[in-house]
């Protein structure tokens, strides 16, 4: 009988125990770690965060002793539930261009909230998020843009991810994390169908079902229940009954070359990744031009039609849909030179001036852009000038992707400008705990992150005021 590539997909995720952790993949780990609890203390405050973390409790009820950013300690897998959901709030957590998802948000949480129990190791716990993003990346990329098209495969491949992250928390053997994988892909979920119906603040509960039942799952491979091991390719299995059409062969081509984790993006703007192309054009124009926004006549923008599946807000209602409008990005960027946080958090939607910019925007889309897509994702952005000068330019790939990576430097300031919550002692901690994972001599201690890591006293009294 041949050898199943799902098989092949676990041993290679198991034997992630026995290999040798070199340099770079250290160093990426930690800037996984940084820019996933950057993503936790930027949304915490915010009442969505609150509502998750009533949800989380009400869930799984009882006294606990794992952190929760910005709220109480709760029982282990409402933690991991919310501190999955809140992390995604933002939409600033990693993403990928080939997977077409959210990797770090259901790799870390899991294994995070296991970690708080002490008992796992600082090279556990790395195996651990390697082996959720190597899963989770190579079943997102082996499912395709027509799956992406209409699943939000941080919850569909995103749960294999949160299932090998989980498996590899507990140390379970590699034919127990074969069936762990196979129960998770049973559970896979998430529809896109909440975005057509202005169901926006409720994306978040894609990584938070995606954790939830990838370490349910683990648990049920723990006792003893047995999972589908065909669980993409088979017959009935995710890639056909979930619109795959993506290559298979990524299950398990390369399985001896670098690590998925080097192949994730970290993101530059605080808002749908699908939208950063056209964002880094703008910024590229404004640096090189400095144009006088008054004098500009028409932007015209052309992108990838695949972006406006996911990001087609026209103009946001309410602050949930800032992330998802190109159209209120741009026009922010360019007249006020930057977009933050606050931009998206408390949008000044009925500011004369940005309405004004916003209606010379001119958006549509280019098939053969699209053809290009996912691997690269091609925008242009023209600045038609009231003198008839035409400003132009193009970006094929993004700032934060693996061509064009930040420094460790670059992280701690986009920490900083992501989360403004951050005192100066809770930036240092982060720091400090993150980068010990690059130190091979920190892999026999326990990865117990304490909770000031979580901000819970700052969040909440944050929160209060």
């Amino acid at each position: 009988m041949p050898v199943l590539p799902e098989s092949r997909l676990a041993r290679r995720v198991s034997s992630l125990r026995e290999a040798p952790l070199d340099v770079p993949t250290r160093e990426r780990l930690a800037q996984a770690l940084l820019d996933w609890f950057t993503a936790g203390w930027s949304a915490a405050p915010m009442p969505l965060a609150g509502c998750f973390r009533t949800l989380a409790a009400d869930c799984y009820p009882g006294r606990g002793e794992t952190p929760v950013f910005g709220g109480a300690m709760l029982p282990l897998p409402a933690a991991a539930f919310a501190n999955a959901a809140i992390a995604h709030i933002r939409e600033i957590d990693d993403a990928h261009r080939a997977a077409m998802l959210h990797p770090g948000v259901v790799a870390v949480s899991p294994v995070m909230a296991f970690a708080s129990g002490g008992q796992l190791t600082r090279r556990r716990m790395a195996d651990a998020i390697l082996a959720g993003y190597e899963v989770a990346l190579r079943v997102g990329e082996a499912l395709g843009t027509r799956h992406a098209a209409n699943f939000h495969a941080t919850a569909t491949a995103g749960t294999l991810g949160a299932a090998a992250a989980s498996s590899m928390a507990l140390g379970l053997p590699e034919a127990v994390l074969h069936h762990a994988l196979g129960l998770g892909a049973t559970q896979a979920q998430g529809l896109w169908q909440l975005m057509e119906d202005d169901a926006q603040e409720s994306k978040s509960l894609h990584p938070a079902f995606a954790v939830r039942n990838g370490m349910t799952a683990a648990l049920a491979a723990r006792a003893g229940l047995p999972g589908a091991r065909s669980f993409v390719t088979g017959k009935r299995a995710l890639y056909a009954n979930l619109a795959g059409d993506g290559p298979l062969d990524a299950l398990d081509a390369g399985l001896d070359g670098p690590l998925r984790l080097h192949t994730a993006t970290i993101k530059a703007w605080p808002c749908c990744a699908q939208l950063f192309t056209p964002l880094d054009a703008a910024q590229e124009l404004l640096a090189a031009h400095r144009p006088d926004i008054g004098a500009i006549r028409e932007i015209e923008v052309a992108i990838f039609p695949h972006a406006l599946k996911i990001a087609g807000v026209d103009w946001p209602a309410r602050p949930a849909e800032t992330c998802f409008s190109l159209r209120y990005v741009l026009a922010v960027l360019l007249l006020r030179g930057r977009l933050t946080i606050e931009d998206m958090e408390a949008p000044r939607l009925d500011d004369p001036a940005l309405r004004d910019l916003a209606g010379r925007i001119r958006i549509r889309t280019d098939e053969a852009f699209q053809r290009e897509f996912p691997h690269r994702r091609p925008s242009t952005v023209t600045l038609v000038m009231a003198d008839g000068n035409r400003l132009y330019a193009r970006r094929d790939l993004r700032r934060g992707d693996p061509e064009d990576p930040f420094d460790w430097n670059q992280m701690l300031a986009r920490m900083r400008a992501f989360a403004p919550a951050m005192s100066d002692e809770a930036a240092s901690s982060i720091a400090a705990w993150c980068e010990a994972f690059v130190d091979p001599a920190c892999d026999g201690e326990p990865a117990l992150p304490p909770p000031c890591l979580f901000g819970t006293a700052e969040l909440r009294a944050g929160v209060a005021a």
